[in-house]
């Protein structure tokens, strides 16, 4: 069995980070605020000012990406807290610790940017996600938000949180 290995994409990858963008949104539409038909039209400047906004962490194995995730700051957050989004693992690879490492990586990678917090928006109904960071060290907040997608009227997300300041799990 070969080893999950994370790396951070640079901008010059942002044709790895598009396609892996592109087959999360084909296999799990209703998981993003975003469609394949708008996306798959974003030019190569556009994606190259994604890799620029964000970091970008993709997990391979055996050579083939097999999940991504991405760490940046969102405007509605302090400046000691960044935010992990667009976790996606392919099918075949769900629970079998590529999440967990892609969490990982972006924990380190939050921490060695120099925030202190890392925050994680699960939606309330969801028990596996809600599950999956709390056993990794997130804890649930106060703060809410309606779901972006997939959800009804009345589906809301909460923000999770996890300390930098403590050791990433291993």
């Amino acid at each position: 069995m070969s080893d999950i290995v994370v790396r951070l994409l640079l901008e010059e990858d942002w044709q790895t980070y598009r396609q892996a963008r592109l087959d999360a949104l084909q296999d799990s539409p209703d998981a993003f605020a975003a469609s394949y038909e708008d996306e798959e039209k974003l030019d190569e400047s556009e994606w190259r000012d994604r890799m620029n906004r964000s970091r970008r962490l993709v997990a391979e194995k055996d050579g083939k990406t097999v999940g991504v995730v991405s760490v940046g700051s969102r405007p509605d957050t302090d400046d000691r807290t960044t935010e992990l989004f667009g976790l996606w693992v392919v099918p075949e690879q769900r629970g079998s610790g590529v999440a967990w490492q892609l969490v990982k990586a972006g924990a380190r990678q939050a921490s060695e940017d120099g925030f202190g917090f890392l925050a994680y928006w699960v939606g309330t109904d969801n028990g596996r996600g809600v599950a999956f960071a709390s056993s990794f060290g997130f804890r649930p907040t106060d703060a809410r938000r309606p779901m972006r997608v997939g959800g009804g009227d009345d589906d809301e997300e909460m923000r999770m949180i996890y300390s930098l300041h403590d050791p990433v799990n291993e």
